[in-house]
């Protein structure tokens, strides 16, 4: 995954620009026939100005390209079920490993159960929201493209039974697995609450939100046992490899520390790793150099996408001072994920003011569409806006 929309690889200016010889919009028109000297002119003269920013593309990848290289300390965080994969880049030196015990993937393991039933049942749910506690927080929409089938059909059975035997097979290891007393209790509540309600709900043949609610009300107590050992077991693992990479690297070398946390979008904010890891760097520096970094998916290469990414963050905070002197506001937009355009497109669409609704000019449709400025970012060295 990449910040910006796609730029051109490694390559040399005179290739980009040997590309640009011939025109098509220069050539002819939409039927194919020659245009005339004009619109000739019109499209060469288009050709060149674009020339300018194609050329400025394969400089600015260059520069990257060879940045990636220079880049240390980094520390890259790649979040997973087993507490985060982490890399220390440093003097072209690379080691990744899992520093986070075991009990932390347990744990999340037995929590996750009753995401696992949901995931079986929930397109047989009705489209309805039924009155439960909570029902307002339920969008209506959404639930109907959650619950796509109808509830008549019983195909969630065999899955469902399926996922069961994994359960019960867990649950007759469970004290074989060397994990504390409390969280075998735990973890008893929450797998033998949920072998209950397949039980009941495959011999129904039938299940609703209520039933599914009353299920995981009753095993939540279960899971917030286990959010705690997975807690304690994170923070262990994740400050004992930094107190070790610390003193490796040296203090001087630790204060310029770069982190970039890797993360699906329903992590990325106040992500687990981050948060241990923000008290460890130099406080004066983490506001621009611990870097939360959202995929889409999980990456086949998740430290060469951190440093490319940091590698365009790290240039263009040096950039930005040099290309906007004198305009503060224009060189933090470079700086961080703000558009260079979003000022200007906001105060012509009459948001002028952070936070400020938009209001249609006068005269203006109904169809109109009501947004909200959204402020300066609150961290620079954010990935930045598409160039």
């Amino acid at each position: 995954m990449t910040t910006r929309r796609s730029f051109l690889g490694r390559t040399t200016v005179a290739g980009v620009m040997a590309g640009l010889a011939v025109s098509p919009a220069a050539a002819e028109d939409g039927s194919g026939a020659p245009v005339g000297a004009p619109a000739v002119r019109r499209g060469r003269a288009r050709d060149a100005i674009v020339a300018v920013n194609t050329g400025m593309r394969a400089h600015y990848a260059a520069l990257r390209s060879d940045l990636i290289a220079q880049l240390s300390p980094v520390l890259v965080v790649q979040n997973d079920a087993r507490g985060g994969r982490f890399t220390l880049v440093h003097d072209g030196t690379q080691e990744s490993l899992h520093p986070v015990g075991e009990v932390f993937e347990l744990a999340k393991s037995v929590s996750h159960v009753p995401l696992g039933i949901f995931s079986i049942i929930a397109p047989h749910l009705s489209d309805r929201v039924p009155n439960v506690p909570g029902a307002d927080r339920i969008d209506p929409h959404d639930l109907a493209m959650v619950a796509f089938k109808d509830t008549v059909t019983t195909d969630w059975i065999t899955p469902l039974r399926q996922y069961a035997d994994t359960l019960a097979a867990a649950r007759r290891e469970l004290d074989q697995a060397g994990i504390p007393p409390e969280m075998v209790v735990s973890c008893a509540r929450v797998l033998d609450g949920a072998l209950a309600f397949i039980e009941v709900s495959a011999a129904a043949r039938s299940f609703d939100i209520r039933s599914f609610e009353d299920f995981s009300h009753r095993v939540y107590t279960g899971i917030r046992t286990n959010m705690r050992y997975a807690a304690e077991a994170q923070i262990a693992g994740v400050q004992g490899v930094l107190r070790k990479w610390r003193a490796r690297i040296g203090e001087e070398a630790w204060q310029d520390l770069y982190t970039v946390v890797l993360s699906q979008w329903a992590t990325s904010e106040l992500n687990q790793n981050s948060i241990i890891i923000r008290p460890c760097m130099n406080p004066a520096k983490v506001a621009t150099h611990l870097i939360d970094l959202p995929a889409a998916e999980p990456l086949s290469d998740p430290v060469f996408v951190a440093l490319d990414n940091l590698a365009r963050i790290v240039q263009d905070n040096i950039a930005a001072e040099l290309v906007f002197p004198s305009d503060r506001a224009a060189a933090d937009a470079l700086k961080g994920p703000q558009d260079l355009l979003a000022d200007e497109i906001l105060d012509q669409l009459g948001a002028a003011t952070p936070g400020a609704a938009y209001s249609a000019p006068a005269g203006a449709g109904t169809g109109a569409c009501p947004i909200t400025r959204r402020g300066p970012a609150s961290q620079q060295g954010g990935t930045a806006h598409d160039l």
